[in-house]
């Protein structure tokens, strides 16, 4: 069964000596809002290495596939979908078209928990996801850094040559001239507030269930454990999770469901109740333990708890 609670949750990501999320249009520095110099990171980003846990995690379980894979071609996923749903490829009426995206939301997990959009080639419809993350954006600004560094050898000669002909430039080549100079950007320290929410009623639509919900929270924790590069060396998610999960406050137990699904409160609301800042003594932060962290329990309103 889908879950049948409204949930909101947010989380912290740190970053020690490294490029949370280079933009490509400024050269692969930290994306930075320029009116504040504050750091975020793009959902898109969050959500792709959710993504490549789930299928590290879970690979060979049924309904954990991902469908957004690196480097691959969506459309063959849609159209399998379609041919295993027993519909015709080229059907674009509504009996051609919910079969196959029932299917693609049982079959991938990041369909029924992100949405897709399984028009590209093949009709499938298109899928509004219960899970949605917004930018993380760092607790305080953050400095850029672009630095020089030296690489030890060359790639340079004509392509598609035998190893002779390499060996040989090499050997012609003064030793000076077998390491060229290169940029790293990066940052010394930021860390970086992240918001979730999750609908109950679009579960309704996808299916996403507990376990379902139990795998995101396990992947959220653990996403940056199995994605080391030397841009994202020390890269950790801050556990725990804070989650409000909405259940309802009515004596009627249909009421309640009803709240339970659309909620308590607004969600800035919850999220304002969390308050995170530098500790008094901190100038310069290094480390999450150079902050404070408070969530205002005797203010949580009634028919929402924290988990």
């Amino acid at each position: 069964m889908a879950i049948g609670n409204r949930y909101e949750f947010m989380f912290f990501i740190q970053c020690v000596n490294g490029n949370p999320n280079g933009d490509p249009d400024m050269g692969n520095s930290p994306r930075m809002d320029p009116e504040d110099m504050h750091g975020y990171i793009t959902d898109v980003a969050i959500k792709r290495r959710i993504r490549n846990y789930i299928q590290t995690a879970f690979e060979g379980q049924a309904g954990m596939d991902i469908i957004m894979q690196n480097a691959t071609n969506i459309n063959k996923f849609i159209a399998k979908s379609k041919e295993d749903a027993g519909v015709d490829i080229a059907d674009k009426t509504v009996k051609g078209i919910e079969p196959a995206r029932q299917l693609a939301c049982s079959r991938y997990y990041d369909v029924r928990t992100f949405g897709a959009v399984l028009s590209t080639g093949p009709n499938a419809g298109q899928v509004i996801g219960p899970v949605q993350i917004a930018f993380a954006k760092s607790i305080d600004q953050i400095l850029p850094l672009d630095i020089s560094i030296t690489r030890m050898a060359v790639a340079d000669g004509d392509k598609d040559k035998d190893s002779k002909y390499y060996e040989a430039l090499e050997s012609d080549t003064p030793e000076d001239k077998l390491r060229t100079m290169g940029r790293k950007q990066f940052l010394s320290y930021g860390l970086y507030e992240a918001r979730g929410f999750i609908s109950a009623n679009l579960s309704e639509e996808t299916g996403f269930d507990d376990a379902d919900l139990k795998a995101l929270f396990e992947a959220i924790l653990n996403m940056y454990e199995h994605d080391r590069s030397a841009s994202k060396g020390e890269m950790a998610v801050i556990s725990p999770l804070i989650v409000f999960r909405h259940i309802g406050t009515d004596s009627d137990e249909k009421q309640r469901i009803r709240q339970a699904k659309l909620g308590c409160a607004p969600a800035h609301k919850l999220f304002e109740l969390v308050n995170i800042s530098k500790k008094a003594d901190v100038e310069l932060p290094r480390s999450y333990r150079d902050y404070d962290y408070k969530v205002k329990l005797s203010a949580i309103p009634k028919g929402v708890e924290v988990l």
